[in-house]
């Protein structure tokens, strides 16, 4: 349950309020300059982490929030609440903050008002803006924000940079001095920063409702500052909001720690959505697919020509079924055939001739292996209210929809009818071409998933997915929540043997290494994007047959930036450990002092003597261990270690 514990407002003119954490390790301090500007900065541990930075927002056809402002009222408050949700990287979570609320008013005539509401966690700070009825301010244009962050000093970034505001999100993190970012280039979020000596800091933003995407800038006029941007209306291009008041911004988050390790355990993105929308989400299953796209129309030693048709669904529904995975995901080309770019313009209603879907879903569940189904988002819009009635009369589990390459505040809207529609016919959703996660799946838990993540597909056209670039996702994208990078790819080749293809495609780095991102990435719908046969029979598979889509406990027992991960998850009373290496051979100890009292079998799959010339040799192993030992982790360039506890 949760408790806001008020206190007597202040009211009092002031010209600065501070905010401290439960711990008070972080605090956050807000001011008016001498015009009354507002400003913000926030200390960690004593030392500056963003130095004073400016609040605003910029209007159409009016003066911009942020000037000439008094501080009236400032009320602090308590969170204090757990809670628990049907899937994600910890069943029950944990939100406690302070709170605090700054009532401000113009000096000029005009006397608008504005309220900033700031939350302060022991992992990192947020706040947002608040536009309150008033007179004559009713209907609210936003043109752009004008909030500031202003990093303390130089330091290591880790953008991933976009061309425009009209992409799907994939592309490669980079490494570069803050001074060193283009103040051209767009930058997309969460962006981590490390300043050396004092903490690592990753800025992104929560619940994103009515409102536009943000982006960061480097400012042209100030090395150290990043400045917001906000993605433009399609309609009205030199707009990005429109609104009536009371207006409430997302969150702007600031997650701040001394180990980047902390950051992946956060939950601050999740706390700041709302409760669940959905009463009764026993319906909201995580799990596993087998998945028809990503090896192409490939198999090896079937009676029938692999493609879109009854007899590839019921291979990988047979699949499926014995490898105890709870899905099959049937991708694009299943409905009737549209005319429109990438199936947008299909019959998301009617199913081509070559499937007998009535035959095929009769078999799934026969096989207790549920059903999800690809769609193009244009169509999803056209047909929705016809859709999705159809596939819960069907029995389908959830719905991938694809395509979107854009978070402008129509399209925000967008995922916020589909998340409400699916959830009346319980349909849970992954969103692919997607922008990144912020929280929502607190409010609706059916969108399980979501991609906005260059994963395992480029190795079909490219060579950019490399064992370095894997490491770096999990302390850059996947700080705002889970991710459909799709892994299992078990054709494992060195760099040097590697080639782009669409048919049976390769992945860089080893066998462990890709059997480990089943631990490391979180997502509660997996896919396992590799065909059947490239399984069956492989020493690894009993893990993949094991290891969980959902988590009830997680743990980062090692990190560093671009290098080396070590993430331990808990099931039940079982623990899954996930260690991944880049470019560079890494050995790591791996303390089990997270395990309860008593000896467990670990299972162990790790680099074979001879994986770094043979990524496809692993070396399996069974000991007994307990608490008080520590485990290790030798682990070649490109390699990986996956441990299952029980």
């Amino acid at each position: 349950m949760i408790r806001l514990l008020s206190i007597v407002a202040l009211s009092l003119p002031a010209f600065t309020q501070s905010l401290a954490s439960p711990d008070s390790q972080l605090r956050l301090n807000f001011a008016l300059g001498n015009n009354g500007q507002l400003s913000y900065d926030v200390a960690y541990r004593g030392k500056p982490v963003l130095t004073r930075s400016h609040l605003g927002l910029d209007l159409q056809n009016q003066p911009a929030f942020g000037a000439n402002l008094q501080i009236v009222a400032a009320t602090p408050s308590k969170i204090d609440e757990t809670y628990t949700v049907p899937a994600g990287k910890s069943r029950e979570v944990r939100n406690v903050a302070n709170v605090l609320t700054l009532d401000l008013r113009e000096t000029t005539p005009r006397a608008r008002k504005l309220t900033i509401q700031a939350r302060a966690y022991d992992d990192g700070i947020a706040f947002r803006y608040l536009i309150p009825d008033q007179p004559g301010t009713k209907e609210i244009r936003i043109v752009n924000e004008k909030t500031q962050f202003v990093i303390a000093k130089d330091a290591t970034t880790y953008p991933l940079l976009l061309r425009n505001y009209r992409t799907s999100w994939e592309d490669n993190y980079r490494t570069v001095p803050l001074s060193g970012i283009n103040p051209d280039s767009l930058i997309a979020l969460p962006l981590l920063t490390e300043l050396p000596g004092v903490a690592f800091l990753a800025i992104t933003e929560a619940d994103i409702d009515n409102y536009a995407g943000m982006y960061l800038t480097h400012s042209a006029a100030n090395a150290n500052a990043l400045e917001a941007r906000l993605s433009p209306r399609i309609d009205e291009p030199g707009l990005s909001v429109t609104g009536q008041t009371p207006l409430t911004t997302p969150w702007r988050v600031l997650m701040i720690a001394a180990d980047p390790g902390r950051l992946i355990e956060s939950h601050i993105v999740e706390n700041l959505n709302p409760p669940s929308a959905i009463a009764d989400t026993s319906w909201i299953k995580p799990g596993k697919a087998a998945w028809d796209w990503w090896s192409g129309p490939y198999d090896e030693n079937v009676d029938f020509q692999p493609g879109k048709n009854t007899a590839t669904m019921k291979h990988y529904i047979d699949f499926a079924s014995k490898a105890k995975f709870e899905y099959f995901m049937l991708d694009a080309g299943w409905a009737a055939h549209g005319t429109g770019p990438a199936d947008s313009g299909a019959d998301i209603t009617q199913v081509q001739p070559n499937i007998n879907m009535q035959y095929a879903l009769g078999y799934a569940r026969s096989k207790n292996v549920g059903i999800w189904l690809w769609a193009h988002w244009t169509d999803i819009d056209r047909q929705m209210d016809e859709a999705f009635p159809l596939y819960e009369k069907w029995g389908i589990a959830g719905v991938k929809i694809d395509f979107m390459d854009r978070d402008d505040q129509w399209m925000v809207d967008f995922y916020r009818r589909v998340a409400r529609k699916a959830a009346e016919h319980h349909l849970m959703i992954d969103f692919h071409g997607a922008y990144k996660p912020d929280g929502i799946s607190r409010t609706w838990p059916n969108v399980i998933t979501r991609e906005g993540v260059l994963g395992l597909e480029y190795n079909k056209w490219s060579a950019r997915v490399t064992p370095d670039h894997n490491v770096m996702l999990a302390f850059t994208r996947m700080l705002a929540g889970p991710m459909d990078y799709t892994p299992g790819g078990f054709l494992n080749v060195t760099r040097e043997e590697f080639v782009p293809r669409n048919l049976h495609p390769m992945v860089m780095g080893t066998r462990a290494h890709q059997t480990a991102l089943f631990v490391v990435f979180e997502s509660p719908f997996e896919m396992v994007s590799d065909h059947p046969e490239a399984y069956e029979g492989q020493k690894e598979l009993p893990f993949l047959s094991a290891v969980p889509a959902s988590w009830d406990e997680t743990r980062v027992l090692n990190a560093k930036v671009g290098e080396y991960i070590t993430i331990a998850r808990r099931h039940g009373r079982e623990w899954y450990i996930g260690s991944i290496a880049g470019s560079h051979p890494a050995d790591l100890d791996i303390p089990l002092e997270f395990l309860p009292p008593g000896d467990f079998t670990a299972e162990i799959y790790s680099d074979a003597p001879d994986a770094a010339t043979q990524p496809m040799h692993t070396a399996v192993e069974q000991k007994t261990v307990n608490r008080s030992m520590r485990l290790k982790a030798s682990m070649v360039s490109g390699g990986g270690q996956a441990i299952r506890i029980h």
